[in-house]
């Protein structure tokens, strides 16, 4: 089965909890194949919501039969200085602290303003810096000192 399609599935039985899907990955540490989880949500991941979701996906795992070798289910937050992947993401990251960077400059700050286009952060020394959306090359959650 394919990751994505995978994904959908997971999607439901995630958002019926009340969490947010953030990720689905498959992969080989340590020689152990392991398809993790990310979930989140506005209130934060608890290792309870983890094992909350984990007791959920193993029946509709179980049934679909996605991957044909032995696999771990991991269930996890996306952490707490996650990378904010796309528009919807930044907007939702509005009033939060993140760390900002382009090809000329670092920043980090409380995340003011996000249109679409332009995004405004206030930097440490209280000043407010624009950025087009366009020029950003990573952008990602980030905890204040």
């Amino acid at each position: 089965m394919k990751l994505d399609v995978l994904r959908q599935h997971l999607q439901e039985v995630v958002n019926r909890l009340g969490y947010d899907l953030y990720d689905v990955e498959y992969v080989t540490e340590r020689k152990q194949n392991i398809l993790r989880v990310l979930i989140d949500n506005d209130a934060g991941v608890s290792i309870d919501d983890c094992v909350e979701v984990s007791h959920a996906l193993d029946p509709v795992l179980d049934e679909l039969d996605p991957i044909p070798n032995e696999y771990s289910l991991e269930v996890a937050s996306p952490g707490a200085e996650r990378k904010l992947r796309n528009p919807d993401e930044i907007k939702k990251a509005v009033g939060k602290y993140v760390h900002l960077e382009t090809y000329e400059q670092k920043i980090e700050g409380e995340l003011i303003r996000f249109d679409g286009q332009t995004i405004i952060i206030n930097d440490k020394h209280n000043k407010q810096v624009s950025f087009d959306y366009i020029e950003v090359n990573h952008i990602r959650l980030a905890i204040k000192f």
